[in-house]
């Protein structure tokens, strides 16, 4: 769950945290494509992107259009399309001589996630490191935060803490409302670097602020993921009846509401009751979450010894001591 969220949110979360409203010189005002992101369809974003993309050619604006372009291409690498990204990028670069410092900021800010997500982390990080420094000159807040967080996800696992610190403290001491906007996500972020160097009290301490943080924007997606990191960290902590009532609650609210199955509550839930020496409960769990995150190209790619065993508990062919 870590890690995709890092994707999709984290790696995922920034452009419908960024609200600008853009007007060209004519009169016709122009859709702020940035409030029109669905981080969780890409796919639907792309097209309507790419249906404001004619307005966008004729505007005055001098950074509209690269902008949108930008987006476009953070689209395609959430499809996983990265060379169809890479060219979308490619266009942008060729504008960057004739267009403002933001366009450059975002350019470098997309590129480099097309190479995280593609699995070239290094390349990626040096991309970051100038949207980083771009953005601090330009005095864009809401963009240097996000190339901080950006750095706290690609590189190595000693940095990261230090990266997302640095990021929270800025997001946390600025005025700018894109800029604290990042603060879900970094709590979030920081809630797992804690929980990775085993320091599980922190962990969950950041997870419950990523919660009430998810609860104020009125953003329920982000909710139960929110709740489900706080169920993980009470099993790190041993608090086993309080994770399977966090848990139980989760999968009783998406069959209430009639929502898409989620795999990783199946998968946790799972772990949970095993840990109860409840087998017989678990299995059907774990066989749950095998049918649904095996479908999952993210976790085919990146998980393959953990879907294996969740198949394996799933058919009661692994026994836990």
């Amino acid at each position: 769950m870590r890690s995709k969220w890092s994707e999709y949110v984290l790696l995922i979360m920034t452009a419908c945290l960024l609200n600008i409203v853009w007007a060209d010189e004519k009169t016709t005002e122009l859709p702020d494509f940035d409030s029109m992101w669905d981080n969780y369809q890409p796919a639907r974003t792309e097209s309507i992107f790419r249906e404001i993309i004619p307005a966008a050619k004729e505007t005055d604006h001098p950074s509209y259009y690269g902008e949108l372009l930008t987006q476009i291409g953070r689209t395609l690498g959430l499809q996983r399309r990265f060379d169809d990204g890479h060219a979308i990028l490619d266009t942008v670069a060729s504008m960057l001589d004739t267009t403002p410092a933001v366009v450059r900021i975002r350019y470098l800010l997309e590129r480099g996630r097309l190479y995280n997500s593609s699995g070239r982390a290094d390349t990626s990080k040096v991309f970051f490191l100038e949207a980083w420094g771009e953005a601090m000159e330009a005095g864009e807040d809401g963009y240097c935060v996000d190339a901080l967080h950006m750095l706290g996800i690609v590189t190595p696992p000693t940095e990261q803490l230090r990266w997302n610190l640095k990021a929270m403290a800025y997001a946390e001491q600025s005025e700018n409302e894109k800029a604290r906007r990042w603060l879900g996500p970094l709590y979030n972020n920081i809630g797992w670097s804690y929980h990775d160097l085993a320091e599980y009290e922190k962990a969950l301490e950041l997870f419950e602020k990523s919660l009430q943080w998810r609860i104020e924007q009125n953003d329920d997606v982000g909710t139960r993921i929110a709740k489900w990191t706080i169920g993980r960290a009470y099993r790190s902590l041993g608090r086993i009846d309080e994770a399977i009532a966090m848990q139980q609650a989760l999968l009783d609210e998406i069959n209430e509401k009639n929502l898409d199955p989620d795999g990783y509550v199946h998968e946790e839930l799972g772990e949970c009751l095993l840990l109860k020496d409840r087998k017989d409960e678990a299995e059907p769990q774990f066989k749950k979450a095998y049918e649904l995150l095996s479908r999952d190209a993210w976790m085919v790619e990146n998980e393959s010894e953990r879907l294996e065993r969740m198949r394996l508990l799933g058919e009661g062919k692994l026994i836990e001591d």
